[in-house]
């Protein structure tokens, strides 16, 4: 994921490519970078979007940075095709 935080709205922008060249889901959430806000408005959006609890989503690296590796529990096929919803 890449988060873009206090943005004017809370949406998914689609994806991008990394330096890297990994592709990462783009978000923006209204929440300031400060004491893990926008990482929580992150879970709390991507789990209202996927229909899911926000237990289901952890957060595995990335707290201070904008690039995040989230884990989302669930069966594989599922996320990934909710995933594949949330950019068409």
């Amino acid at each position: 994921m890449r988060l873009t935080p206090k943005a004017r709205a809370e949406r998914i922008e689609g994806t991008i490519l990394d330096g890297d060249g990994q592709l990462r889901l783009k978000i923006a959430v209204t929440a300031p970078p400060e004491d893990g806000k926008a990482n929580a408005s992150l879970i709390a959006c991507l789990a209202k979007r996927l229909k899911i609890a926000k237990s289901a989503i952890q957060l595995e690296s990335g707290a201070t940075s904008r690039l995040k590796t989230l884990v989302i529990e669930g069966a594989a096929d599922d996320m990934s095709a909710k995933l594949d919803a949330l950019v068409d």
